[in-house]
């Protein structure tokens, strides 16, 4: 095994291939990994790296090539489909997880896979990107400021940029599913955009719809604040449409709708050009209260989700070669502290209240 090598399965996707480009920068030896050899090879040859052909039910295969490692970065959604035969192989193999997952039900599957990664000896650490590193920090500094905090709300944008062809059909399994929140510890199911508001992001104030976004699961997690929200910018306009989705959820279900999706985002480009991504940044917005009606806020600002999610994932998966990590299920804050978010470039923090 190559000093700093790890696993990088799902390489020839667009985050997957960001992460691939610059490893490098961290040190580290990506092993490209995918399930298709005519986008693997052309990459592995461009990059000067190693690379495997494995599909995810090849067991063999998977196990193999696990136990030369000591990580994978998950890269190949939707998670829903991938995570579980990836993470049950780490759990046979003794290899940490990371993924870019952003599913609340992703993340609650693998709090499940808790007790047997600490018998195994690894942590498990979804989320490990955009979703939800810079949320997740914030929702842990918030709690440290408010300890007896009973309701957390949090809340991000992006401007310019774009969306990847991975999160594209990954929002394509959600459609017509609705929206989720935590009330009293539990996770319920809520139309989606359910709420709307204005919010003062720093740089400019945006509204925001709620959303069914990560934190309803890894937040409690991290926080134990039994009320939490997620929200993320939009248009008003497009919001009161969105607004009318509940009519029309039964149809947005259908295979020939979502397929017709599909073929749409496949003529489109992969994801925001190298340009569009150096001029495009990302908010981060959180607020707790507590039962008496004090508040404490804090935001940030920080380069789009995409840059964002590659630069954590290097910086987690550095973490690990150098033994700096937590057995069993956590969430970047639960592992790394609310400052994580701090080490990634570009990113600046700031405590309102």
């Amino acid at each position: 095994m190559q000093s700093n090598s790890f696993l990088l399965y799902g390489a020839n996707g667009y985050t997957g291939e960001l992460i691939a480009r610059y490893a490098a920068q961290y040190q580290l030896h990506p092993i490209l990994a995918g399930r298709r050899e005519a986008a693997l090879a052309p990459l592995a040859a461009k990059l000067n790296l190693p690379y495997k052909v494995i599909e995810l039910d090849d067991t063999t295969a998977l196990l193999s090539a696990l136990k030369e490692v000591k990580l994978v970065i998950h890269a190949a959604g939707p998670f829903h489909l991938t995570a579980r035969q990836m993470v049950e192989a780490c759990l046979q193999t003794g290899t940490h997880y990371l993924d870019i997952n952003g599913d609340i039900s992703v993340f609650e599957m693998l709090h499940q896979y808790d007790q047997a990664a600490k018998a195994a000896g690894i942590m498990l650490l979804p989320g490990a990107g955009f979703d939800v590193v810079p949320t997740d920090c914030i929702a842990l500094l918030l709690k440290k400021l408010l300890p007896d905090a009973i309701d957390l709300q949090l809340a991000f944008a992006t401007t310019g940029g774009g969306v990847s062809h991975g999160t594209a059909m990954s929002m394509i399994y959600k459609l017509g599913e609705g929206g989720a929140i935590r009330k009293a510890g539990k996770i319920i199911r809520t139309p989606l955009g359910h709420k709307g508001q204005w919010i003062d992001f720093g740089p400019k104030k945006l509204f925001a719809m709620s959303i069914p976004w990560g934190d309803i699961s890894t937040a409690y997690f991290s926080t134990g604040i039994p009320d939490i929200i997620s929200y993320t910018g939009m248009s008003p306009k497009v919001y009161r449409l969105l607004k009318l989705q509940g009519l029309f959820n039964w149809l947005l279900r259908t295979s020939a709708v979502r397929n017709f999706i599909k073929k749409k985002i496949k003529q489109c480009p992969a994801g925001p050009s190298d340009d569009m991504r150096s001029k495009a940044f990302s908010l981060v917005w959180g607020q707790a209260t507590n039962a008496a009606g004090k508040t404490a806020t804090a935001r940030l600002t920080g380069p789009d989700g995409y840059t964002l999610t590659m630069y954590s994932c290097l910086l987690i998966a550095q973490k690990i070669w150098n033994n700096q990590w937590q057995p069993g299920y956590q969430t970047p804050a639960t592992a790394y502290g609310a400052d994580l978010v701090l080490e990634i470039p570009g990113v600046k923090r700031e405590i309102v209240t």
